[in-house]
């Protein structure tokens, strides 16, 4: 998927499927996505809404809070 960056460019974001998403129905999965700098997420059953972007550290802190490693 492309999506513009802040500054014009083109971004390709790979999305992958959270490995803490519940996998008894695979329709309701949080889905990430990496770039140098930042992490971006979205649900998996609206992937053309709305996302969150946080930066590497604040994803790291957040996963680390929620119970997980805060590894990406």
């Amino acid at each position: 998927m492309n999506r513009k960056g802040s500054g014009g460019d083109d971004v390709d974001l790979i999305w992958f499927r959270s490995s803490y998403s519940d996998s008894s129905n695979p329709n309701d999965c949080v889905e990430v996505a990496v770039i140098p700098g930042s992490v971006h997420v979205r649900d998996s059953k609206a992937p053309d809404g709305p996302r969150l972007t946080l930066t590497r550290a604040a994803w790291s802190r957040f996963v680390a809070g929620a119970g997980g490693t805060g590894a990406v």
